[in-house]
């Protein structure tokens, strides 16, 4: 039809036409700008993107991993006896360690960890000796202080809460092989991975090296504190020649850790040592001298003693380990504790930050000129490691 009144069904249509072009479209527009802001605003630099957007490391994120200690052993000297006093050769498998690592970041200025780790329960009349328990190991935040001129954390940090102690944190990641046992110094008791406290750490310029240092308990993370007594404890760490092709992995290091058993009862520790990282070989040598004084009435004992390992390493996963301790626990007495260990391990491949090795070795610790005689400990074992 031409001309004419518009008929009812037409006069419906415009008027729905009218309202949508007036009020339901504009309002749809609005709607879908206002849901595509937030991509908008995470638009990566360089591509138009809001004045307002979220750098990528600001966006928080929670990472979880795993370590495994796992382990054959042997235990061929000294000889056991069973229940029925029976001669045995005691052999075990056993975890040493089954850690769950919780990291995250709430921006490029707060992190955090949280680990827990197993312990073999052995408290005297505990339900549970003997049974597996878990214990917190590390948990603390990290503020960020700093970021380097790509926009990245450039090292310089504080860390609050229970954290890797100085030394251990400068060593482990050197040696790589815990899951055998701990380095020199943590194993005969003069230093643990972990305590609760306050830490700071920043990088040299031009990478030649880094300070670390911090005021904790000085119980470790096994114990809580037992007085008004506070550890302080510092690393500083020289890399001579970072820049030369060969020998930019040597490292010289000084650690010292001032502490008491109780007021005027000192408890410190000296450390000076000498790294070498490099594609076919990491090695070390370090020495130690102890101070304790148990109480303000005893005389002060003093240790000193020393540790040099070596990993050799072949081009396909396949590496050595030579370690040696020396101990002697009272300076001015003859009698010493050595050490020695001697494997050959399999590093399987893997990208990233992940790890899978075996390690097939032989233990062996012998006591000279102990005022009581301690036979000789010798064991074999199998170890494996996985981390994630």
């Amino acid at each position: 039809m031409t001309g004419g009144a518009a008929s009812p069904a037409e006069s419906r249509t415009n008027t729905v036409t009218r309202l949508f072009r007036r009020w339901i479209q504009p309002a749809l527009v609005a709607g879908m700008l206002s849901s595509t802001t937030p991509c908008l605003a995470q638009t990566p630099a360089g591509s138009g993107a809001a004045a307002s957007q979220t750098p990528p490391d600001d966006i928080p994120n929670v990472r979880v991993g795993a370590t495994l200690f796992a382990d054959y052993t042997v235990g061929e000297a000294p000889a056991s006896v069973d229940a029925d006093g029976n001669t045995i050769v005691a052999n075990a498998f056993n975890v040493g360690r089954a850690s769950i690592n919780v990291t995250g970041r709430m921006s490029h200025f707060v992190s955090f960890r949280v680990t827990p780790d197993i312990v073999r329960e052995s408290g005297a009349g505990s339900s549970l000796t003997g049974s597996y328990a878990f214990r917190l190991k590390y948990a603390f935040a990290q503020f960020n202080l700093a970021r380097g001129s790509n926009g990245s954390v450039s090292g310089t940090w504080v860390r609050f809460g229970l954290q890797q102690t100085p030394w251990v944190d400068f060593i482990d990641p050197v040696y790589r092989y815990r899951f055998q046992g701990p380095t020199f110094e943590d194993r005969e008791g003069f230093s643990s991975s972990s305590d609760a406290g306050v830490g700071f750490h920043a990088n040299l310029p031009g990478n030649h090296g880094d300070v670390e240092a911090g005021i904790y308990n000085g119980e470790t993370y096994a114990r809580p504190e037992v007085n008004d007594q506070k550890a302080v404890m510092v690393r500083g760490t020289l890399r001579p020649l970072a820049t030369h092709p060969t020998f930019r992995g040597l490292r010289i290091t000084a650690f010292y850790d001032k502490d008491a058993y109780v007021r005027h009862a000192e408890r410190t520790r000296a450390i000076v040592a000498v790294t070498f990282e490099h594609k076919y070989l990491n090695a070390a040598f370090d020495h130690l001298t102890a101070n304790d004084q148990t109480s303000g009435m005893t005389r002060a004992v003093q240790a000193r003693g020393y540790t040099v390992w070596a990993t050799p390493r072949a081009a396909h996963g396949w590496e050595g380990l030579i370690r040696l301790d020396h101990l002697r626990p009272a300076g001015d007495a003859s009698a010493t504790r050595n050490h020695t260990v001697g494997g050959i391990a399999y590093w399987f491949p893997h990208q990233g930050g992940a790890a899978t090795a075996l390690l097939l070795d032989a233990d062996v610790l012998r006591f000279t000129n102990f005022p009581v005689r301690q036979p000789t400990q010798r064991r074999f074992a199998l170890h494996a490691l996985v981390n994630f």
